[in-house]
């Protein structure tokens, strides 16, 4: 343990101490209630709690007619919220919205939101986080470094702040071997003991350190927390090998928070059923899909009263498994993550292919491709972008052989060289994109 973690996490707990415990207590629950699962009815009861305080409280849910039931709201996307956006503050804070938190995509997806959040929402976030991190052995107060493409005065985080956090922001907007390097070096000289990052910011320093053999003796890191796309678990692998450290995978978003997260010695996300009611719904219509069917991730937020968010369509799509303990409780997880339809890709057959595929695939193409990303265009035409390392000759064939197992052997695949695959604002890189309009 170091110094600065310790005086963190004590100087926590005696201001939390002061103010009741309030903080500390939640951060408990949070994490009994993800691990352990909910009871039916603290479902039934959240549920109608946030249902019926919307549609008293906010001019748009008003309109809707609430016979009681959560299917009587319409699921509803970023954009339907962005529409109608003024009529779903409730009446309680949109004349107080200047103190209101303000929680905002980067707009990755082309689609820039802010969602305002009161303080009792603020508090179930920041604990919330707190929680997915220490069920994974995370200790409040721990040195981390967030990966990001850090923009000054849109998305970094004041001096002070970062202090209080213990909070080292790393810039990944460009991830050459030069740089790589650099956040080796820094990670070592500033003694960071949890990497919080993309999942393609973490498979690039896989990449590196299996490459260049950086030297990681005596580093301090701990803990390796993604998010965003998919972690493949051929580089989860590596990870351990290369670091001893198996990364924790993550899904949430901004809007809301952390939806679930993996637990120690498993490989599916445990969803956060104390925070959140989830749905998976057909991919064309507002009905639930059978159990283990890929659908589309559909959220209910139980604490945002400021800005009630009911039927969120995330835009992600997954499998869900609920569990029924013996203790009565539910439980349930996402078996597979997809992440935004728009990266979800097709067979020639029109079956969905998992985001794996694409990751696992790079696998057979070690110390020649870099990067690729495979975009759909059509039914069966698909443009694969490779970004290969300096000098070396790609065996084209090769890649479309490989490509085609999964796609299908009729797949029209055209490829194309590009420098470096496109970075979102948000630092990410997706290995896939889906262009073709019959699936979109």
């Amino acid at each position: 343990m170091q110094i600065g973690e310790i005086a963190r996490r004590k100087a926590f707990e005696l201001l939390d101490k002061a103010q009741g415990g309030r903080l500390g207590r939640l951060k408990e629950v949070t994490k009994s209630e993800i691990k352990n699962g909910v009871t039916e009815e603290y479902m039934r009861r959240r549920v109608r709690a946030i249902c019926e305080y919307a549609h008293e409280n906010c001019p748009f849910y008003r309109l809707v007619e609430y016979k009681g039931c959560l299917d009587d709201f319409p699921v509803q996307t970023k954009g339907d919220f962005i529409a109608h956006y003024e009529s779903t503050i409730s009446d309680h804070y949109s004349a107080h919205r200047d103190a209101l938190a303000h929680l905002t995509t980067s707009g990755s997806t082309g689609t820039p939101f802010t969602v305002l959040a009161d303080r009792e929402k603020m508090d179930h976030v920041n604990m919330n986080f707190m929680a997915v991190l220490e069920l994974n052995g995370f200790r409040m107060g721990m040195k981390r470094g967030e990966f990001r493409a850090w923009i000054k005065g849109k998305n970094t985080v004041p001096l002070m702040r970062s202090i209080k956090n213990n909070l080292y922001m790393v810039d990944i907007s460009n991830m050459s071997d030069e740089n790589i390097a650099a956040i080796f070096r820094r990670i070592k000289r500033e003694r960071i003991q949890v990497l919080v990052a993309y999942s393609s910011a973490i498979a690039a320093l896989v990449d590196y350190a299996e490459r260049k053999h950086p030297d990681i003796s005596g580093w301090d890191v701990e803990m390796i927390f993604t998010m965003g796309e998919a972690l493949s678990e051929g580089t989860r692998q590596k990870a351990k090998e290369l670091f001893g450290i198996t990364p924790v995978l993550s899904y949430g978003n901004n809007e809301n928070g952390f939806i679930a997260v993996s637990l120690p010695g498993e490989d599916v996300y445990t969803i956060d059923l104390y925070h959140y009611y989830v749905e998976i719904l057909k991919m064309d219509a507002d009905e639930p899909v059978e159990e283990g069917e890929v659908g589309r991730i559909v959220i209910t937020d139980y604490y945002n009263r400021a800005f009630p968010m009911i039927r969120y369509d995330t835009g992600d799509t997954g499998r869900m498994q609920v569990i029924r303990t013996s203790g009565g409780r539910i439980k349930a997880k996402f078996t597979e993550i997809w992440g935004r339809r728009g990266s979800l890709l097709y067979n020639t057959k029109g079956e969905p292919l998992s985001i794996h595929v694409f990751m696992n695939n790079l696998l057979n193409f070690e110390g020649i491709l870099r990067q690729a990303r495979c975009i759909q265009t059509g039914i069966k035409e698909y443009t694969i972008e490779l970004n290969p390392y300096r000098g070396v000759k790609v065996d084209e064939a090769a890649v479309k052989a490989s490509y085609q197992r999964y796609l299908g052997e009729d797949a029209e695949i055209t490829l194309t060289y590009v420098d470096a695959l496109p970075q979102q604002q948000s630092g990410k890189t997706m290995v896939c994109e889906q262009k073709c309009g019959a699936y979109l």
